[in-house]
């Protein structure tokens, strides 16, 4: 998977984070988290994959 993934998705949240604020905090990581890697997509094994990436 290219490593630039997340800087672009960073990029693409950015407007919707600024405008939404600290409630948005946790979006980019969720986000990555759903279109990322791993066949599970619920929040706990998406955490573990986080330490991974």
């Amino acid at each position: 998977m290219d490593s630039d993934w997340r800087t672009d998705l960073e990029g693409w949240l950015g407007p919707f984070v600024a405008t939404v604020g600290y409630r948005a905090r946790m979006c980019p990581a969720y986000t990555a988290g759903l279109t990322g890697p791993g066949d599970r997509k619920s929040i706990q094994p998406m955490a573990t994959r986080a330490d991974e990436i």
